[in-house]
């Protein structure tokens, strides 16, 4: 349900702005409309980028504190030594927003700081890596001595690698080259040449090395150093997620308060050459009559008024318990505008229906079952997507169970004796056969037409809402027409009997609904404009109802699809072990079983996502004439404490 909206009018003098905005916030149930669309502020672009600080830092402490529990679980002395030095926590009091906001901030610019610190140390490190990997095949060696060397005997030294096949042994003839180490099919080995005033390298056919110009011991210190440093840092970042993340999250609505506040002080409009500042809000009309009562004792001038036809009104929906689990999937296409009405509590049981019919596994539903209900009690955060979860995963045991189907498994084709006093009662083409198809088939084009109609019949309230009842009759004319001729046709169909005098009832409707269709489908316009709208409204229907229709068979066939692949695993797993002794025949067997239900589990659950949102957003929505487009309603209030 869409809540009721008031518009509201401010005309506020520069003396009383200031007082005026901190009043509103007050309140905190005015949502203010940005009248200078796109304007900005050096205020709300500080504090928008401090915002995103804030963020990342939050961001940054989880990580670390996440690494610190894993490290913990897992027994690493440095999270346990760390955990046994820190103080108990302290209650936190009450702090001035000003002083939350500072410190905050001061938290943040250590973080970063820490970060820069980590970005630098762990460099060092890798330099200190690369230097030791290339003077480890080389051993310890003083620098010192080898230029003393190089003086005293007029030599060169040089440092070279080569395959372990490409080394020459001429090369230690012409040039003294003396192997020092082989390592991973590599040789290392030094040269000695005399020294010339433009002495080269011996020219050989091996890869010139240029080290490092300090000893080994003194990299293998560094790197020690430097991660003794890293972990210092780690230590550092740890404290500050665990004792400091509620300041930050503190500061952090401090400088949202901040934002909105920017914000808002750029929604108005000057006049009276900047005297007088015009702003406009909404407010949920059950909230007007305080909201009024506070204007008139501040004696601030407004007007309020019902939301004219090209208002773009902010949306708050509200359903109840069960539909408001749908929001989220409702969310991901659009929030309703004003003028629409909200589907949420019109789709939640076709959206639970189709995905039930796309698993088409009872026990696969059973899984999902299981899986949320310990998501439900494990994880408060996500209550509300565990709710729904449970719910999708009942109905998919029910349609399961009748349908037949557990992990694969046809319950009817199996000779159980428990199973036997019920298997008439499965859905499948052994026990009946409607109109020469398959069962599920048909059910899935009849829940297809019934939620078309239900659509229709919410575009014809849409109407009705808008403009009054008679923009409805052309809507309301074709559900009771294909709704007429349903029954008419699909009744005897089925074995169903009528009377000559329902058929005439039927009859009747559809003679009147096409007077509706043909001659009222725009009340706005003459009868010869509406018979030409009535011609192209049938032509639309006669080509658009139908491939509406078709399309919820993919619910037929994809839970069909699912269950054959399923019992597809279960027989390469009893097919592949059979000539396999049953000691040791179950593991192959289960491993089978875990990956081909696993990816088929996958599968099914991507498409029972995937295809009933198509299903809402595109033949739901389309006949509900659904527009979507709706911003939500954000009250001006203070978030901080």
């Amino acid at each position: 349900m869409i809540k009721e909206m008031k518009k509201l009018t401010f005309l506020v003098t520069d003396k009383e702005y200031a007082s005026f905005i901190e009043q509103l916030r007050q309140l905190g149930v005015v949502h203010v409309v940005e009248l200078q669309a796109g304007a900005t502020s050096p205020e709300l672009q500080a504090a928008l980028a401090l915002d995103e600080r804030y963020k990342a830092a939050l961001k940054a402490m989880s990580y670390a504190a996440a690494a610190y529990e894993k490290a913990k679980k897992k027994g690493d002395e440095d999270a346990m030594a760390f955990a046994a030095a820190q103080p108990a926590a302290q209650p936190a009091g009450t702090t001035p927003s000003a002083s939350v906001a500072e410190a905050g901030r001061a938290i943040v610019d250590r973080l970063e700081q820490l970060a820069a610190d980590e970005t630098v140390t762990r460099h060092a490190i890798d330099d200190a890596d690369k230097a030791i990997s290339q003077l480890e095949p080389y051993g310890e060696f003083s620098w010192d001595d080898l230029r003393a060397l190089e003086r005293d005997t007029h030599c060169r030294v040089d440092f070279f690698r080569c395959s372990s096949k490409g080394f020459r042994q001429q090369w230690a003839d012409d040039f003294f080259a003396i192997p020092v180490a082989e390592e991973n099919k590599k040789t290392y080995f030094v040269t000695f040449t005399s020294r010339q005033a433009d002495s080269q390298p011996p020219a050989i056919s091996a890869e010139h090395l240029i080290l490092p110009e300090r000893p080994l011991s003194y990299f293998i210190q560094e790197k020690a150093a430097q991660q003794q440093r890293l972990r210092d840092i780690h230590q550092q970042q740890l404290h500050q997620a665990l004792e400091e993340r509620a300041t930050v999250e503190a500061a952090k609505l401090v400088n949202e308060d901040q934002i909105s506040l920017a914000r808002v002080q750029l929604s108005h409009d000057d006049i009276v050459d900047g005297v007088v500042r015009l702003m406009e809000g909404w407010v949920k009309a059950e909230n007007a009559a305080d909201v009024t009562a506070a204007l008139d004792a501040a004696g601030v001038f407004y007007e309020i008024a019902d939301p004219a036809a090209g208002d773009k009104v902010p949306i708050e929906i509200q359903n109840n318990s069960y539909s408001s689990l749908f929001e989220p999937i409702l969310k991901m296409y659009s929030l309703p505008n004003y003028r629409d009405l909200d589907p949420t509590v019109f789709f939640a049981p076709f959206f639970m229906l189709f995905f039930g019919l796309c698993m088409g596994d009872a026990g696969y539903g059973l899984l999902i079952l299981a899986i949320c209900l310990w998501l439900l009690k494990s994880n408060p955060d996500i209550k509300a997507y565990a709710k729904l979860g449970c719910w999708l995963g009942a109905t998919t045991m029910v349609v399961g169970l009748l349908t037949g189907s557990f992990f694969g498994i046809d319950l009817s084709q199996q000779d159980w004796a428990f199973l036997a006093p019920v298997k008439h009662l499965f859905i499948n083409e052994n026990n009946f056969k409607p109109f020469g198809y398959a069962p599920m088939m048909v059910f899935s084009v009849i829940i297809g037409l019934v939620q078309v109609l239900i659509g229709m019949t919410l575009a014809g309230a849409k109407e009705v809402k808008n403009g009054g009842w008679k923009y409805g009759v052309g809507k309301f004319s074709w559900v009771a027409a294909l709704l007429s001729a349903t029954l008419l046709f699909g009744l005897p169909a089925c074995g169903v009997a009528l009377s000559q005098i329902v058929q005439y009832i039927f009859y009747a409707i559809i003679g009147i609904a096409a007077l509706g269709i043909m001659f009222y489908n725009n009340p706005d316009k003459n009868i010869f404009v509406n018979f030409g709208g009535g011609i192209w409204s049938i032509y639309g229907m006669a080509t658009g109802l139908l491939g509406d229709l078709l399309s919820y068979i993919r619910l037929f066939a994809l839970g069909l699809t699912g269950g054959v692949l399923g019992g597809v695993f279960n027989q390469l797993a009893t097919q592949l072990t059979e000539s396999l002794p049953w000691m040791i025949r179950w593991l192959p067997m289960l491993l089978i079983l875990l990956l081909g239900h696993g990816i088929n589990f996958g599968l099914c659950m991507i498409s029972s996502f995937v295809h009933p949102m198509r299903l809402t957003f595109v033949e739901f929505f389309k006949n509900a004439n659904f527009e979507g487009g709706g911003k939500a309603f954000t009250p001006f209030k203070r978030k901080a404490a």
